[in-house]
C-alpha cells in the first residue's frame, strides 16, 4: 500500500441533511446533490442520518484498493458501527478521538489500558471534571450531557442561550488540570490531553509497517474539520480539511496543511479527489492550499 489515510467522518466525509447545508458560495449551492446522488450510510432509531453521494462512494471504494484507510472519529464504538461506510470492512478504525482502536471491529484491550493509564497520570480525574462541568452548567441552555464510552464528556446546547464565553472560561480551567474544551456545532466537547487521534494513527502506522503492510517511508494523509482534528492534521505528511467546520472558523492553518474550495457535503467529493491524487503520485506534498 502506498499511504495511510486518516479520515474524520462527521462533516467530513459523511453528513447530515442539516451538514450538507453548510455551502457558503453560490456555487456549492448550485452543486448540492438531490437526493438521487446521496446514500445513506447510517440509520438510527429507523430514520436514515448520514449519508455521501453516489460519487465519494464510488471513490472512496476505489481508494481503499490502493491505500489503507482508517476513519479516525471522536464517535463512541457504537456509534461508530452503526455506519455502514463504503470500503468497510476495516482492519483498523479510530473511534472516540484516539481512546480507542479497533482491530477488524473489536476494541483493542492494550491500547485502550495504555490510554487509561496516562489519563490517571495526565491530571484531573474524568469524576473530578465531571463534578465541575456540572457546578457550571444548566438545563437553560444544556439539552443533554453524556459520557463517551468512559473517557471523555460532551454536552448537546442551545447555542443561542448559552452563556458568552462559557467555552472559553471552561477551557481556562481545564487546561491547568491536563484536559481541554472545544466546540463543534451544538457539542461541547471536554477532552482530557492524554486522549487525540494523533497517537492513535501513529500506532496504527507502526503496526502496519510491522506487518508489512505500509513502507516505512509510507506517508501519511489525514483530513478533519474540527479542532479535535488539528493534532491528527498537524502530524500528517500532508493534510486537508474543508472550507466550513470549527477549524474554518478559526481559520486554523498549518505548513502541510490543503483547504477545500467548496462547503458542505462537496467538500467531501474534493477530499477524496485530494486524497487520490496523492496516492496515484506518490503522495508528494504541493503548496499550501493547492488542490488539484
Amino acid at each position: 500500500m502506498t499511504a495511510l489515510i486518516a479520515t474524520d467522518l462527521d462533516r467530513t466525509m459523511i453528513y447530515s441533511r442539516g451538514a450538507m447545508e453548510l455551502a457558503v458560495t453560490e456555487s456549492d449551492v448550485a452543486e448540492r446533490p438531490g437526493d438521487e446522488d446521496l446514500l445513506c450510510v447510517e440509520v438510527y432509531d429507523g430514520k436514515p442520518l448520514s449519508y455521501v453521494t453516489s460519487a465519494a462512494e464510488a471513490m472512496l471504494r476505489k481508494l481503499t484498493a490502493s491505500a489503507v484507510v482508517v476513519p479516525a472519529t471522536t464517535r463512541t464504538v457504537a456509534q461508530f458501527q452503526r455506519i455502514d461506510l463504503p470500503g468497510a470492512p476495516w482492519r483498523y478504525a479510530i473511534t472516540t478521538n484516539g481512546g480507542n482502536i479497533l482491530v477488524d471491529g473489536v476494541p483493542d484491550s492494550g491500547w485502550r489500558s495504555g490510554v487509561d493509564i496516562a489519563m490517571a497520570d495526565g491530571g484531573a480525574s474524568l469524576v473530578e471534571v465531571g463534578a465541575e462541568l456540572s457546578r457550571r452548567i444548566d438545563d437553560s441552555w444544556v439539552r443533554s450531557s453524556r459520557v463517551a464510552d468512559e473517557l471523555f464528556s460532551y454536552l448537546v446546547v442551545d447555542l443561542d442561550a448559552m452563556p458568552v464565553g462559557f467555552v472559553e472560561e471552561w477551557n481556562d480551567w481545564c487546561v491547568d488540570r491536563g484536559w481541554g474544551a472545544s466546540r463543534q456545532g451544538r457539542k461541547i466537547y471536554t477532552m482530557p490531553d492524554a486522549v487525540c487521534k494523533s497517537r492513535a494513527v501513529a500506532e496504527v502506522r507502526s503496526r502496519l509497517v510491522d506487518d508489512g503492510v505500509l513502507a516505512p517511508e509510507a506517508p501519511v494523509l489525514a483530513a478533519g474539520d474540527g479542532a479535535l482534528d488539528a493534532n491528527m492534521l498537524s502530524a500528517a505528511d500532508a493534510a486537508i480539511r474543508p472550507r466550513h467546520g470549527e477549524l474554518e472558523t478559526l481559520d486554523w492553518q498549518h505548513p502541510t496543511l490543503s483547504v477545500t474550495g467548496s462547503s458542505g457535503i462537496a467538500a467531501g467529493e474534493e477530499i477524496l479527489h485530494w486524497f487520490a491524487d496523492r496516492v496515484a503520485r506518490g503522495a508528494g506534498t504541493t503548496a499550501v492550499g493547492a488542490l488539484l
